[in-house]
């Protein structure tokens, strides 16, 4: 009955956790359905990893439109808004830091 319980106990804190880890994030579907030739599965997993520490969830969407969308990033990298400058800041360090921790 012990292990049955504490199996029971297990499983209810593994599954939430594996479910997470199963469901990719806008970043890592984005480069999933890019056609660079250095997208794989793992280089996409890792950079996601990196925009979950960098970037928080509306940045993590709007960066994830720009990478296929060379015209939309273009229009935020010369925009004059205050904002779109800060986030063009923040998507650089998340591109450098991407860079240098998955690889170029």
């Amino acid at each position: 009955m012990k292990k049955l319980v504490l199996a029971g106990a297990f499983g209810a804190l593994i599954l939430p956790m594996m479910t997470l880890a199963a469901v990719a994030g806008p970043i890592e579907k984005a480069c999933n359905r890019s056609d660079r030739s250095a997208a794989n599965r793992g280089v996409c997993a890792c950079i996601q990893q990196v925009a979950d520490m960098t970037l928080k969830g509306g940045d993590q969407r709007k960066a994830a439109k720009l990478m296929n969308d060379p015209d939309r990033a273009h229009d935020v990298w010369i925009s004059k808004r205050e904002a779109d400058d800060a986030f063009w800041e923040r998507y650089k360090a998340f591109g450098q830091t991407a860079e240098a921790y998955c690889g170029g």
